[in-house]
């Protein structure tokens, strides 16, 4: 049986690549795996070897500190790989399959993944609706930033590539399927983004900027996105869109300065829980910032798609109610304005397959919007620094090195 190397939360601000278990067809007792799941049979699941595996900004939040993780997490949730091994119970996935694996983790079988709310499935995780690879309070599943990955639900949750060397050839774009492209997709298709519309989308960093080629596919006549950092701002730039530069002051005075309006038909927030301020806020922390700045930027009737990460849990927030998940945000705006909001994780299976068509049609370039850059996974502490400081990079971690060659 092989080894396993795995990227491992050990604390705030450190991860490191360790030796970890070769997967099995079990869930087994470990960090932040509940006792209801300790002992799970996976006999519907595959073991996958991760050919492309990604660092998120959602991983980003769990090694700053800012949740509930506990030391000793296999971290990842984004996973593109071959499938090495299958359980019993599997009917139609094969060994040898190129796969795209949906950071939601979801059975099929219970009320929600069958109405496709796979983002809410009900069986994985026993804490709480959704399950997810190698995040905190979903279910304990180990995560893909690894050599090998345990999937359950493997025939429901797996996508399968049709040609595996047209795959090959774009891999780096396919890889953004299991979480950021149907986010960023996602977003804009809960704000309402559709042919001529004008976006507003808060953040350029992946899921923002995925946000932006989801708005662009999906016909928009003008997309604008804010962010503090110039270098992300001009990769944003870089496939069409405009920019604001929110450390100058609040988007709508920059938005006005672009459309001849002070505001947009769609709002989209790709920042979540540590947004920072505007204009002199701009470094200090409002988590709050942008959903207000949203509401005001964004016309009566309009609609806000929410993919940036909330949480219930923040040791590391600025004040106690923020500890908690509670926002001082201007709902009444927002009523007055009759806005809907639309929150929560993407469910990844509700786009994933065609917008893997799109991929393979040359449609759309998501790896060069988002600057995707590989690495070795013994290199992860590197690129979790660098992304830290705000490199404008997606990070790709290369366990077998397929991507180098």
């Amino acid at each position: 049986m092989p080894g396993n190397k795995a990227v491992v939360y050990q604390g705030p601000g450190k991860v490191e690549v360790a030796d970890t278990d070769y997967p099995e067809f079990e869930l087994k007792e470990g960090p932040g795996v509940p006792p209801a799941n300790v002992g799970r049979k996976v006999r519907h699941g595959a073991i996958v070897k991760p050919i492309a595996t990604n660092i998120c900004g959602s991983d980003q939040h769990m090694v700053r500190g800012r949740t509930t993780a506990p030391p000793g997490l296999v971290l990842g949730h984004e996973i593109t790989g071959e499938v090495v091994e299958i359980g019993p119970d599997v009917e139609i996935i094969k060994v040898g399959d190129l796969v795209s694996v949906p950071f939601n983790i979801a059975c099929g079988r219970c009320r929600n993944c069958k109405e496709g709310n796979t983002h809410i499935c009900e069986h994985v995780n026993p804490q709480q609706p959704g399950g997810a690879y190698g995040y905190v309070d979903m279910g304990g599943w180990p995560g893909g930033q690894a050599e090998y990955v345990l999937t359950p639900y493997a025939d429901w949750n797996l996508l399968r590539f049709p040609d595996r060397d047209q795959a090959m050839e774009k891999i780096l774009d396919l890889a953004m399927l299991a979480d950021i492209f149907p986010t960023g997709y996602h977003g804009c298709v809960t704000a309402g983004v559709t042919t001529g519309s004008t976006v507003y989308i808060a953040g350029a960093g992946p899921v923002g900027l995925a946000a932006a080629v989801s708005a662009l596919l999906l016909g928009a006549a003008v997309v604008i996105v804010g962010d503090l950092n110039e270098q992300r701002l001009a990769q944003a730039r870089s496939f069409g869109c405009e920019t604001v530069n929110v450390a100058e002051g609040h988007p709508r005075d920059q938005i006005e300065q672009i459309l001849g309006v002070p505001e947009v038909d769609c709002g989209v927030d790709a920042v979540g829980f540590e947004a920072r301020g505007h204009g002199a806020d701009a470094q200090r922390e409002r988590p709050a910032t942008v959903l207000n700045a949203l509401m005001e930027t964004t016309r009566a009737g309009g609609r806000l798609g929410i993919p940036g990460l909330y949480v219930t849990g923040d040791p590391g927030a600025a004040d106690e109610a923020a500890k908690q998940g509670s926002l001082s945000i201007r709902l009444g705006l927002g009523w007055a304005k009759a806005h809907s909001f639309f929150t929560g994780q993407c469910p990844v299976m509700r786009y994933n397959r065609r917008l893997m068509m799109a991929i393979l049609t040359d449609r759309v370039h998501i790896a060069e919007a988002v600057n995707a850059t590989t690495m070795p996974l013994d290199q992860a502490p590197r690129g979790y620094e660098e992304f830290d400081k705000g490199a404008a990079r997606k990070y790709v971690l290369d366990p077998h090195g397929a991507l180098a060659t």
